[in-house]
């Protein structure tokens, strides 16, 4: 697999780094997990090895050039960078769509999870696949089975740790079925459910989330000191966690996505900017990465005028054109229609915001979802006991 290069390249890209569907994407992470366990119809496309209990660590926000630029915060992390790698996470790169890919073995364009808001075809109306709504029935949205429910499939035991608020979640249904759920609110309860949990099976795969990275990089920033003290706090979580699993596990420390800080005047309002709500009948996605749906017949101008006032700071294409260069990967045609038909991917450290309908979300410092590097590394590390 590839490996990372210069801190500079996550933020200085001329082209959008494709995801490595089929080959170094989180849905090739799952599916050779899978594998690994001997779990049948699993293939296995990044080589790892047989292992009765595997257990794998999401760290969500924890990109690949961050870890590398703060290595000296978390060392347990920086010791494994040696042999690990890092995938591609998918586009967008955003939590709803890689815990889709993590939690069914398969791309976005095929599990439909397509961003962190996306229009309801039958309706009209945004999903916040996030948040959920309570109209959207999580297994219509996502009918495929999930990796939990393959492996039970195969009485391999089938565990996931994190906190209690995401159990029932429709975000949970949709993508991560069919696990065994741990509730647990600390780092400590972490790694104590999470020993106890595959110290009982005889082959078992556990999923553990800790999501305090990110959170603390959308308020402060990924190059604040409390994003760095935080990330020693995940390295310590890594390190007890490794220390506690029985023999013969392999501990998988990986992540949804990577992070940038998007500045005041890098950032482009779309409830100010009235070429970018023109023609517009809903805005989705988020600020590094909008699904633009279009008024019937209008596509073509609202392509156009996006290109037109975002310039250099965004990649902006057609739904066709995303679909055919491999965005989402193999798109079901049943899910076209979930994708804008207009969609605008950020570059460098540029947003596109909307401070009056999204204020929330438009005051964050750090912001991901986009096809630079930064954003769609993350990393591959592993611990054997």
């Amino acid at each position: 697999m590839t490996t990372a290069g210069t801190d500079t390249e996550g933020l200085q890209a001329d082209e959008p780094l494709l995801p490595g569907y089929g080959q170094t994407s989180l849905a090739d992470l799952a599916d050779s997990l899978l594998a690994s366990l001997g779990v049948p119809g699993a293939s296995n496309p990044l080589g790892l090895a047989a292992a009765p209990r595997v257990c794998l660590l999401l760290v969500d926000g924890l990109g690949w050039d961050l870890l590398r630029r703060h290595r000296s915060a978390a060392p347990f992390l920086a010791g494994l960078l040696e042999t690990g790698c890092w995938l591609t996470a998918g586009f967008p790169t955003t939590t709803a769509t890689s815990l889709g890919s993590l939690g069914t073995a398969r791309p976005p364009g095929q599990h439909g999870m397509l961003g962190y808001q996306v229009r309801v075809p039958d309706t009209g109306h945004l999903l916040n696949e996030l948040r959920w709504d309570n109209a959207v029935d999580p297994v219509g949205w996502q009918p495929g089975s999930t990796i939990f429910e393959r492996a039970a499939a195969a009485g391999v035991g089938a565990i996931r740790v994190a906190a209690r608020a995401f159990r029932e979640s429709g975000l949970s249904v949709a993508t991560m079925r069919g696990a065994d759920y741990r509730a647990a609110e600390t780092p400590g309860a972490l790694v104590a459910r999470t020993a106890a949990a595959l110290a009982g099976e005889r082959r078992a795969l556990a999923m553990v989330y800790t999501g305090d990275l990110d959170a603390t990089g959308h308020v402060f920033g990924c190059t604040s000191a409390a994003w760095r003290y935080q990330l020693g706090h995940v390295d310590r979580l890594a390190e007890q966690l490794a220390g506690a699993l029985p023999a013969g596990a392999v501990l998988y420390v990986t992540a949804d996505h990577g992070m940038v800080d998007v500045p005041p005047e890098q950032r482009t309002d779309a409830d100010v900017v009235a070429e970018l709500r023109r023609g517009v009948a809903l805005l989705g996605g988020e600020a590094r990465a909008r699904h633009v749906y279009a008024e019937p017949g209008a596509a073509a101008d609202v392509l156009a005028s996006w290109r037109s006032v975002l310039g250099d700071t965004a990649w902006v294409v057609g739904r066709d054109e995303a679909i055919e260069t491999g965005w989402f990967g193999p798109v079901d045609s049943r899910l076209a229609d979930r994708i804008g038909d207009v969609i605008a991917a950020a570059r460098g450290v540029s947003a596109v915001v909307a401070t009056q309908t999204e204020p929330r979300e438009s005051a964050l410092v750090g912001m991901h979802g986009s096809l630079t590097p930064a954003e769609q590394r993350v990393p591959l590390l592993s611990y054997v006991m």
